[in-house]
């Protein structure tokens, strides 16, 4: 959706693909309520006016934009060898309020690409599902040393298996307003990458005593931060 504000009526455009969408899947007719968002916390409400395959709303009330989720959670990942895996975190970690990802290439990632505008869309469809007015960003493959350098240590996490490093348990990490995690590919972080992190001031996390595959990692830490958003 976009949302143009004129001199006394707001405007709100639908993209064509979602007009299908409305039209298609959600078998919506004219005079139905719908509420829309651009996923950059703004929304609008109104009755579909349908004419022909094209759709437009009326009767406009744009609605107060909605403050962004807190914490703010930006989970590191490593995609997955098998890419259903990766897109079963994204879906979950957006419902959950997830508010940025990165996905990190390490010294053991299988995968060394991706599809971002599939992820884009699975990401448009879980934030209309779980009605989000703020979609979470989605950033690059960016290398795990790269990755590392712009991150403040004092909200950066990692979580491996390495016990040979102190690791502090979940529920122990302080309240903060924004939160970095990291997570693994198959295999873990390597131990340079390990020795690493810790050289960087990053503290380890552990996520219980069960190992955890990468994406159900990702998972557990998007639910964990959304028990403390609720």
């Amino acid at each position: 959706m976009k949302l143009f504000f004129g001199e006394i009526f707001p405007e709100v455009r639908i993209d064509e693909d979602e007009q299908q969408h409305i039209l298609k899947v959600l078998r919506m007719r004219a005079g139905d309520e719908i509420t829309l968002t651009d996923g950059k916390g703004n929304g609008a409400c109104g009755r579909l006016i349908l004419e022909g395959k094209k759709v437009t709303l009326g009767n406009v009330q744009i609605l107060s934009a909605a403050p962004p989720f807190s914490p703010h959670l930006h989970i590191a990942i490593a995609p997955t060898k098998n890419i259903d895996r990766t897109e079963f975190f994204v879906e979950k970690a957006t419902e959950m309020g997830i508010s940025e990802i990165t996905f990190i290439l390490t010294e053991k990632s299988e995968r060394r690409n991706l599809n971002f505008d599939k992820i884009q869309k699975q990401i448009t469809a879980a934030s209309k599902q779980s009605l989000r007015f703020h979609f979470p960003k989605v950033n690059n493959l960016t290398k795990l040393s790269d990755f590392v350098q712009k991150q403040y240590s004092e909200h950066t996490f990692v979580a491996h298996c390495d016990p040979a490093f102190e690791r502090t348990e979940l529920n122990q990490i302080p309240s903060l307003e924004k939160i970095t995690f990291m997570i693994g590919p198959e295999g873990d972080f390597s131990p340079a990458e390990i020795k690493m992190l810790a050289d960087a001031g990053i503290k380890a996390v552990s996520l219980g005593g069960q190992r955890l595959r990468t994406e159900t990692a990702g998972t557990f830490v998007a639910a964990w931060n959304y028990g403390k958003m609720i």
